[in-house]
């Protein structure tokens, strides 16, 4: 009954100031519900600071609990549903999000919404999705929900054709896609260089005269505490890896948002850095040489650096085929070694931290970029203002 109260508030204020003529120079910005600052949003509001000569009034939208996040940035905020929040997002010009806003929030005609989304598709999304583990709802309610909101968007980027043709299915997407690539990875192309690669390493406090192994794993729909709080473990032993290591090699984890305090206590461990929290992942792909994960859309991204993955897929068939169900066979399409064992994950760490790489799979890896990143170009924040209208200078 108090959810309910303090939705009817909320709904009714944002209403109210709806009545109220739109801001034709506010633009907002969220990133995963408000929790983070980074992502596609990111590099838009980056882009909109540095190229339309504070003709825009930008704002941050942040979470109280998250505000953190921000503190010591030169970013103007305001806390998700404060009064001030309603006041601007009912009156903004432009919404740019790269996850689903409240039910509750209707999208006025004026208002143009863009969606960035946070990943080329592996996995299967909303409507396409054939199980569901999510705790406090039903698969039915999740689609219907999920189809609701994706009638508000008015732009949705992909990164490639596979993902345009993936979200109008899975979405039911009808409106108007932004062939750009992902904003998020610009600076890929335009940081690729020694130099830059080097003052981020300083940045984090990475030695420069060591290999760098960056695992980011994606979380599990039924590895929860509560609704909207889950767990990670760990699928290897931290004494086994930093043996592995040695002298030669340091080990970054950068888990999941929605798990990342599960890695809180790994911190003190020689040669393991733990960036699951603010980090832009950009930063950890840049310094990085071989990414490990499993199914999170993160290797498409890397790809475009086109350097040596690892997958490992120690739940696979679990994964595919009780939680989610994959897009292709990644299995057999996997740019790099797709293992499932313990000993073939160390074995495959081993090799790469005393060769510097997987060469069978060089053409391999090749090939998957040439597919997944053919949009990719390091201007996508330029193309989706152009699309928008917005005049840069």
């Amino acid at each position: 009954m108090k959810q309910k109260i303090i939705v009817f508030f909320l709904s009714s204020m944002f209403r109210f100031f709806s009545l109220f003529p739109v801001f034709p120079n506010v633009v907002m910005f969220e990133s995963q519900y408000g929790g983070r600052f980074d992502d596609n949003p990111k590099a838009l509001y980056d882009y909109f600071k540095q190229h339309t000569n504070n003709s825009y009034k930008l704002i941050w939208s942040i979470r109280y609990k998250d505000r953190h996040i921000i503190k010591d940035k030169d970013v103007q905020i305001l806390y998700r549903f404060s009064l001030r929040w309603l006041y601007y997002m009912a009156r903004a010009k432009i919404w740019i999000t790269n996850a689903r806003l409240p039910k509750w929030i209707p999208k006025r005609k004026e208002t143009s919404y863009v969606q960035t989304w946070h990943g080329t598709p592996l996995k299967k999304l909303a409507l396409d999705m054939d199980t569901f583990s999510m705790p406090g709802s039903d698969l039915e309610s999740y689609k219907a929900n999920f189809l609701f909101e994706t009638q508000k968007w008015d732009y949705l980027i992909a990164a490639n054709q596979y993902s345009e043709d993936i979200f109008q299915s899975c979405f039911a997407f009808e409106k108007q896609f932004i062939e750009s690539g992902y904003p998020r990875n610009d600076v890929l192309y335009q940081k690729n260089n020694a130099e830059d690669i080097n003052k981020i390493k300083k940045k984090l406090g990475l030695p420069n005269d060591k290999k760098v192994i960056l695992y980011a794993p994606t979380w599990r729909d039924d590895y929860y505490i509560s609704a909207g709080k889950y767990k990670f473990h760990i699928p290897f032993q931290l004494e086994k890896l930093m043996d592995l290591l040695g002298d030669e090699a340091v080990f970054i984890f950068r888990a999941h948002y929605l798990v990342a305090e599960s890695l809180n206590d790994i911190s003190d461990k020689p040669a393991i850095y733990n960036f699951s929290g603010s980090e832009d992942i950009s930063d950890l792909y840049l310094v990085s040489d071989l990414l490990i994960t499993d199914y999170s859309s993160v290797f498409f991204d890397y790809a475009n650096l086109e350097r040596p993955m690892l997958f490992y897929a120690y739940d696979y068939e679990h994964y595919r085929n009780d939680l989610r169900g994959f897009y292709f066979d990644i299995e057999n399409k996997s740019p790099g070694p797709f293992v499932f064992s313990e000993d073939k994950f160390y074995q495959y760490v081993d090799e790469f931290i005393r060769k510097g790489e997987f060469k069978e799979y060089t053409d391999k890896l090749a090939s998957f970029r040439t597919e997944f990143c053919e949009w990719e170009s390091g201007r996508a924040s330029e193309e989706v203002l152009k699309r928008l209208n917005i005049k840069t200078q």
